[in-house]
């Protein structure tokens, strides 16, 4: 297991709507939010943390205009230049039947890239064990946590009255 390094003060919910609530409150307490961890997707949880949306889709673009490059080139070089065979009375370049082959290597350089990408960017992948605050959170508890490692007294203080106006269920402390 990696360490972070770093002290977090947690909170556990049995609800989204509690958690919802919570981050509420510690934005109008200006608390700093560390992570939110859920164990399914809660609507409207990114504008309650006020996220900027993912650029992954960009990256998605840029793969898949590799992927048409790469498939109209290579078969444009196979055929006028490397193979050039007339077969059926095609011209040498013949860009209809080339369509297919490049919307499959299209789709696969977008969902491949893509994929790498997001992999990349969260610090998964194969080996990767990734430090967990509590055995519940993934299975039915919510969680709001705090990074409190460099943090002063009154604002740890702040963090525990947050977590304790909210009605968290549990509120522990853990270095990972």
């Amino acid at each position: 297991m990696r360490t972070l390094n770093k002290k977090v003060l947690f909170g556990l919910y049995s609800d989204e709507e509690q958690l919802l609530d919570a981050i509420k409150v510690a934005k109008k307490d200006n608390a700093d939010i560390w992570d939110v961890f859920t164990p399914f997707p809660v609507h409207g949880l990114d504008t309650a943390l006020e996220m900027q949306e993912s650029r992954l889709h960009i990256a998605g673009f840029v793969y898949g205009g590799l992927g048409t490059l790469t498939a109209l080139g290579f078969m444009t070089w196979v055929f006028t230049r490397d193979w050039p065979i007339i077969f059926g009375g095609k011209p040498y370049f013949s860009l209809p039947a080339f369509i297919p082959i490049t919307f499959e290597l299209t789709v696969l350089f977008a969902a491949v890239g893509m994929t790498v990408t997001y992999y990349i960017i969260n610090g998964l992948g194969p080996g990767v064990e990734n430090p967990y605050l509590h055995p519940r959170i993934t299975d039915d508890k919510f969680c709001l946590a705090f990074d409190v490692t460099h943090a002063t007294e009154a604002e740890i203080a702040n963090m525990q009255q947050v977590l304790s106006k909210t009605q968290a269920e549990e509120v522990q402390t853990k270095d990972i």
